[in-house]
């Protein structure tokens, strides 16, 4: 066991023994090293001006990601390489992306363009990016700008980005890679004493006996939602259990069957298996989040916390996927729709965590949708958030499932509208109707700071339709003679 965290400090080894379960990355910037470059803003990974990056070796090359420091716990950077703002200059000369934010008049107040320079930094190291303006704004959706505007920025991306990496950082890698080698083992990480620890188990036996000891402890994966619990509800969480050290436990396996994620998985890794899947699934994995939120945050960890608005469940219920749990040496298997017993409430014991779940494929007679309704397109939690699976003969639905989030106290099927779909035709809007109506039944929503019932109620009709309308293949002439009971997909 290692009592210790280590990682990469400006090309140096830096080892830690006094690690608070809570301590975040920015904390220790700032207050422990005085590197206030990086900034303070929202304080739950939402505006990006804390943006750092953490470089770590995948499939033996460095990659350099962007998280947000204000909720990264500081033990979930053992193993890694820190970057900060301050670092980037070599020689006395700026590096590239300061440069060009400089040229192109990128800053005014200047507080955000930290985050804004961190994020470019990842994307200049970034491998085989296509060059274009949606690619920039995809890397920049988590940094918020709120005076100089994002067109200069933009264009400083564009100006320097996409050639070949020369820097410091390129000049070095070699040695990076040699030294991120020297400090990974395969030891358990555990400070503290029995009332009050971080602990980064390295493997699933390890955890399986460490939890079963403290069933009281918190399940750490990405932090992107524990990061919130800290640093908005100010809860104290004197027992961390770090999970992203645990040997194959971030494993994104594709067969001709399906996809096989592991808890620890991140949405970044796991966003073209997705893709390959589905394609409104690859654009829904795209819209969670930020770079920054979807490099740390795990689709286990969107599950296993059980939020009732959770973007990946519904998707992934309507799919059929199944949810592997293990409880010490048992393990078992659950179809995800049966996880969510209640408003927080999961199927889940004490000392029982989420090792992963499986994604199965699409069959040639099934045709897959989903649509993520938000007040901003990007960063944002949903209003409502609708899946549907559609097994046809021919043109008749011969079975349907679907699933919603944001529409109850947790993610669930729309069973009477799925039973109404059974023998109704794509080719015949009328045919849909009872399915549409069937909605009103299956949920009651609430009204809140997003979006009223009724809101809720009549987008989610008007997904179904859409949905319908897509998986005819004809949408421009349904739109025509809508289905009794839906609304115009406009609204949607």
């Amino acid at each position: 066991m290692r009592e210790t965290i280590r990682f990469l400090r400006r090309g140096k080894p830096v080892e830690l023994i006094d690690v608070g379960p809570t301590e975040t990355v920015l904390d220790y910037l700032r207050l422990r090293e005085g590197s206030t470059g990086t900034k303070e803003g929202c304080g739950e990974g939402d505006c990006g001006a804390c943006t750092v990056a953490l470089g770590r070796i995948v499939d033996g090359r460095l990659v350099y990601q962007p998280v947000n420091a204000c909720i990264l716990l500081l033990g979930m950077i053992d193993g890694a390489e820190l970057v900060t703002v301050e670092d980037l200059a070599a020689d006395g000369r700026l590096h590239p992306v300061q440069l060009a934010l400089r040229d192109l008049h990128g800053s005014q107040c200047g507080f955000c363009t930290s985050g804004f320079v961190m994020s470019l930094f990842t994307l200049y190291h970034a491998h085989g990016k296509e060059k274009r303006r949606k690619t920039v704004t995809d890397w920049l959706a988590g940094n918020l700008c709120r005076c100089t505007g994002y067109r200069p920025i933009v264009d400083a991306a564009l100006d320097s980005c996409f050639d070949a990496a020369d820097d410091s950082f390129s000049w070095r890698a070699a040695e990076t890679r040699e030294a991120l080698r020297r400090i990974v083992d395969s030891r358990d990480v555990f400070i503290g004493d029995g009332d009050e620890f971080f602990a980064a188990p390295a493997s699933v036996e390890g955890l399986g006996a460490l939890y079963g000891e403290h069933p009281d402890a918190t399940l750490v994966a990405g932090a992107t939602d524990v990061g919130l619990w800290i640093t908005k509800a100010l809860m104290d969480l004197p027992k961390v259990i770090w999970l992203g050290r645990i040997a194959g436990l971030d494993r994104v396996e594709q067969s001709a069957a399906g996809v096989l994620i592991g808890a620890t998985a991140t949405f970044a890794a796991t966003e073209a298996a997705m893709a390959r899947l589905a394609p409104d699934l690859g654009e829904l994995w795209r819209r969670i989040g930020s770079k920054q939120v979807r490099a740390s945050g795990t689709v286990g960890g969107n599950i296993a916390n059980g939020s009732p608005i959770g973007d990946s469940p519904p998707a992934l219920i309507a799919l059929g996927a199944t949810l592997e749990l293990q409880k010490g040496d048992a393990s078992r298997t659950l179809d995800l729709e049966h996880y969510f017993l209640d408003y927080g409430r999961q199927d889940r014991a004490a000392g029982e965590f989420v090792t992963g779940l499986f994604v199965p494929t699409l069959d040639p007679n099934q045709v897959f949708r989903c649509y993520k309704v938000s007040k901003r397109f990007d960063q944002d939690i949903s209003a409502v958030m609708g899946a549907f699976r559609f097994t046809l003969a021919d043109t008749t639905i011969t079975e349907a499932r679907i699933a919603f989030g944001g529409m109850a106290a947790t993610p669930r099927r729309a069973a009477g509208a799925e039973t109404a779909l059974i023998g109704a035709s794509l080719d015949d809007p009328s045919t849909w109707g009872p399915a549409m109506r069937a909605l009103t039944a299956d949920y009651r929503p609430i009204s809140d700071m997003r979006a009223s019932a009724d809101y809720r109620m009549e987008t989610a009709r008007a997904l179904l339709a859409k949905a319908l309308m897509e998986a005819s293949g004809a949408p421009e002439q349904i739109r025509l003679r809508q289905p009794e009971g839906s609304v115009d997909d406009r609204a949607a």
